[in-house]
């Protein structure tokens, strides 16, 4: 399965000058959403992400996913899997646990996003139910910016926000990124995030 054609051809591989959620700059964006507007398409990447984590025979009873960006991947990915799925999303710059969703002492949680750039968003969710008494034991996603690295024990890079636990994505898209106060691009242009301008 080829993921940069396919988000290529769906629109999804921006080039420009664009304000990442790490608070990175880069010249290209992954836009998600223009891929899992496709139900067929969402179903097939999930399904082939739920193959990787089959084979590694990791125990999950549910996924969660940080709202929003995670929502439709974690569904799918959960669906593929055949397992439970809830959300987390921000209150007050907060991630919580709303909605009438619960988690069990000891119940085993994969956390998913859409995208993975240093991890923080799939962290805080993370962390979110581990506080509530369920414990994690990896995290997957779609595609993956290439700071964290894949694999059953990844030994990630200093940006990497996840712990050293499974990790699985179905492809690497290794863009240059800039913290903003070092970004050339921002000598010509103004950076954007997809979404906030009607793109």
């Amino acid at each position: 399965m080829d993921i940069r054609k396919i988000y290529t051809d769906c629109g999804a591989l921006l080039e420009g000058h664009f304000l990442l959620s790490s608070g990175n700059h880069s010249n290209f964006y992954l836009q998600s959403a223009k891929v899992l507007e496709d139900p067929k398409i969402a179903s097939e990447l999930a399904e082939a992400l739920a193959v990787e984590i089959q084979q590694s025979k990791l125990e999950i009873d549910t996924i969660c996913s940080p709202a929003l960006g995670g929502i439709l991947a974690g569904y799918e990915l959960a669906r593929a899997l055949g397992v439970r799925f809830i959300f987390t999303e921000r209150v007050q710059g907060e991630m919580v646990l709303r909605r009438g969703f619960s988690v069990q002492e000891g119940e085993k949680v994969l956390v998913c996003e859409d995208i993975i750039t240093t991890g923080g968003s799939a962290m805080e969710a993370g962390a979110c139910v581990e506080g509530l008494g369920a414990k994690v034991v990896g995290f997957a996603s779609l595609a993956n910016r290439g700071i964290c690295q894949r694999g059953l024990k990844p030994t990630h890079k200093e940006a990497c926000k996840l712990p050293a636990l499974p990790f699985f994505t179905l492809a690497d898209f290794n863009f240059d990124m800039y913290p903003p106060e070092n970004c050339p691009l921002c000598q010509h242009s103004q950076a954007i995030k997809p979404g906030s301008r009607g793109n």
